[in-house]
């Protein structure tokens, strides 16, 4: 490692410190997150296998739920084992190049989450203001264009944050990340050089994303609950606002997570550094968990499928 005027030049490996301040409960904290990744990975895979298996529910509502479930996965999975790692066996280090991978993979599936959420809303949007022409235009030639392109939107506008740590800093104050996992305003603080590009593309693809995200989804449901409030009877009034419920639920669970991960982050600065990396943490964590209990007892369908599944276990 070569060290230049108390800096240091292209370093090739980091260390995770995890949680800092908390360093001595991490193997317990390490034992509650380890039970939410398990209750995720489990839960996610079991809705996908109903999903697969349930002719029924190929629909354009269950197969974004589907690619919602797979996202979760993938994300949870981004940053567990070698947060565990951490936790339990004291393996701080990563390269530098697989942390930005890693930091790549977690804000691109972040990404991917929130186009999945908006188009979920768009879909419920045309489903209850538009049912007529529903099935015209959510064909799964659509569905497959919508699912490509929030992947290449999430990946292209995530990629420059990699690319500009990559090529402008080479000089780090240390190599001591204050985090658990690779993200990227932690890594861009660790640079002794002018990081104010970085700081601005990030705060550019956060609000670009999430922010044209969020303003979409919210028009959309102010558009739904309009048009389901103007119906004739109090029975398709309920039945049309039970289809949405389990998606709002989702949606302010993952945005208000998000965003209150994100503002404290960059300007809570009198809120202890644990406060911001437990929220990160659980910001990851908590949706990848909670994301198929909503569905599973928010829609009937998917209750009534899965209860199939362990009845049919008991019966054998």
């Amino acid at each position: 490692m070569f060290k230049l005027n108390g800096t240091i030049f292209m370093p090739p490996v980091l260390t995770l410190i995890g949680i800092p301040g908390l360093e001595s409960v991490q193997f317990w904290i390490g034992i509650p997150f380890c039970a939410m990744y398990i209750i995720a990975l489990f839960g996610n895979s079991l809705l996908l296998v109903i999903i697969k298996s349930e002719r029924s529910l190929h629909e354009p509502m269950y197969l974004f739920l589907a690619m919602l479930g797979a996202t979760d996965v993938a994300l949870s999975t981004c940053i567990l084992p070698k947060m565990l790692g951490i936790f339990w066996f004291h393996l701080p280090d990563i390269y530098f190049d697989a942390c930005l991978f890693q930091m790549w993979l977690i804000h691109t599936f972040q990404s991917i989450e929130s186009g999945i959420l908006l188009a979920m809303a768009l879909d419920r949007y045309v489903a209850i203001c538009d049912p007529l022409r529903h099935a015209t235009i959510f064909t799964y030639h659509f569905l497959t264009q919508i699912g490509v392109g929030v992947m290449l939107r999430a990946a292209l506008l995530v990629a420059p944050c990699l690319i500009l740590i990559k090529c402008r800093l080479k000089h780090f104050r240390t190599t001591v990340v204050s985090h658990s996992y690779c993200e990227h305003m932690a890594i861009v603080k660790l640079a002794a050089e002018d990081i104010r590009v970085n700081k601005i593309y990030g705060l550019f693809v956060a609000f670009t994303l999430l922010g044209f995200d969020i303003i979409f989804i919210t028009l959309s449901y102010i558009r739904i609950f309009i048009t389901v409030f103007n119906l004739p009877q109090r029975e398709a009034r309920l039945k049309a606002f039970n289809t949405c419920i389990a998606h709002i639920c989702v949606f302010l669970e993952f945005y208000l997570l998000g965003f209150f991960s994100f503002f404290t982050h960059r300007f809570g600065f009198h809120i202890p550094p644990y406060i911001h990396i437990l929220l990160s943490n659980l910001y990851l964590l908590v949706p990848p968990l909670l994301n198929p209990i909503v569905y599973g007892v928010k829609t009937k369908q998917i209750r009534d499928r899965v209860s199939k599944v362990f009845h049919s276990k008991d019966s054998s």
